[in-house]
Order: structure tokens, then C-alpha cells, then sequence
């Protein structure tokens, strides 16, 4: 294929986001759907998954008490992705404090 040949968007996309470093598309929505699975009805309650980039997955959490309880659990929870969530690549966890959205 020629550079001035149409190409299909997803491909378009794909190299779009290798270039950004993201993950594959519906990544953090499989991650918000087994959020409470993934880290117990009480944390998800009080945190929100919001990223995943490089391998890399930012969560916020409504409060410092809840955000040190993510730092404590974060390799438990890595682990936890790879075997849940197998789709879905993390190999660190960045927790940040602020306000959740909605799930």
C-alpha cells in the first residue's frame, strides 16, 4: 500500500495510540467493570480507575486515607489485573487524590 492509498481508520488509531503509549481500546472501561471485583466494594467505593498509559494505571481516590490504602495494595492489585483482567497490561499503579466522576 502506497502512502496516498486510503487506509482503514483502525489502523490509523492503532499507530495513534502505540505512539501515545495507551493500551488497547476498551482497556479501562474492562478495568472500571471489575473495579470492586479487583479491590473490594469499600475501596472502589472511594476510588476510580482513570487511565492506563505505558503500562502504567492512574487512580484517584476521594481521600488520603483511601489513596495510601491503594499505594499498600498496589503490587497485590497488579497481580490481581494480570489474572482478572488479563486483556489489560499494568505493571505499576500511580494513586492520586481528588474528586471521582461517576463509574
Amino acid at each position: 500500500m502506497t502512502s496516498d492509498e486510503p487506509r482503514p481508520i483502525a489502523d490509523a488509531l492503532g499507530a495513534v495510540r502505540r505512539d501515545l503509549g495507551l493500551g488497547r481500546p476498551g482497556g479501562l472501561a474492562a478495568l472500571g467493570a471489575a473495579w470492586a471485583q479487583l479491590v473490594g466494594p469499600a475501596l472502589a467505593a472511594h476510588t476510580r480507575p482513570r487511565a492506563v498509559r505505558d503500562g502504567v494505571l492512574a487512580i484517584v481516590a476521594d481521600g488520603p486515607a483511601w489513596a495510601g490504602q491503594l499505594r499498600y495494595l498496589d503490587r497485590v492489585l497488579v497481580e490481581r489485573i494480570a489474572t482478572e483482567v488479563p486483556g489489560v497490561e499494568v505493571r505499576e499503579v500511580r494513586v492520586s487524590v481528588g474528586p471521582l466522576r461517576s463509574p
